[in-house]
């Protein structure tokens, strides 16, 4: 019997949770990880240019994890999509593990920046984004993910205002919003953006075809958001 690669795709998605169930310890951040789960594998699964034998390569998309104290689903699915080895996943947190409580660029394969400390992603994808347009990469995507929180830090709405007038089109936001902020946007996340020119969509953060449908919209000229709404934290 063939396996198409809707099945393969299906089936991949279901061995996630095995995989972060290999990750255990103090200090998951297991709310922070499990938020991020659809978002990260709809991405790696059907969106990025870039693969395990591509890391290196200047035209490869450039994948940013700002929302990094809760790494253990961007490990499932890197090693899912064979950026890392599984049997490295049982190490998380330890001592001598690649794979530490925040992800480390020089450690983890395919990692491309340290990531842990909130509201430094979106700036750094902004840079990332300026250098690129600097070298003539036009090609490559720089996609960031951060999650409502960060939105408290002045340095995430510098680099909001910036990107807007800079007409940075190949930067794209991904705010994971499980209701975790400390301060409301008048109007929503997705209005704070456009007000500074960015092109913006709401959706469910756990439908893979709103998601995908998000991620994959055309924004000429313009930065683009994705507000993926999940369960509250708390909830």
């Amino acid at each position: 019997m063939t396996i198409t690669t809707d099945e393969h795709r299906a089936h991949e998605y279901a061995d996630l949770p095995r995989l972060m169930s290999l990750m255990t310890g103090d200090e998951k951040h297991g709310p922070a990880a499990t938020s991020t789960l659809d978002v990260l594998w709809v991405l790696y699964d059907r969106v990025l240019r870039v693969t395990p034998e591509r890391t290196a390569d200047p035209g490869r998309d450039r994948f940013l994890l700002s929302k990094g104290h809760g790494p253990m689903a961007y490990y499932a699915v890197l090693a899912a999509k064979g950026f890392l080895p599984v049997e490295w996943l049982p190490g998380f947190g330890g001592y001598d593990s690649p794979l530490g409580h925040h992800p480390d660029r020089l450690l983890v394969p395919g990692a491309e920046i340290g990531s842990g400390s909130l509201g430094h992603g979106l700036p750094i994808g902004v840079g990332t984004a300026l250098g690129l347009r600097a070298q003539g990469l036009g090609d490559p995507a720089v996609w960031v993910l951060i999650g409502d929180a960060e939105l408290d830090e002045g340095s995430n709405h510098e680099a909001i205002a910036f990107a807007g007038p800079a007409g940075l089109d190949r930067l794209h936001t991904v705010v994971v919003d499980n209701s975790s902020a400390s301060h409301a946007r008048p109007g929503g996340i997705a209005a704070r953006f456009e007000a500074a020119g960015w092109s913006a969509a709401t959706v469910d953060g756990r439908d893979h075809a709103a998601l995908y449908e998000a991620f994959t919209a055309p924004h000429p000229g313009r930065p683009h958001v994705v507000v993926a709404r999940v369960e509250p934290k708390n909830a």
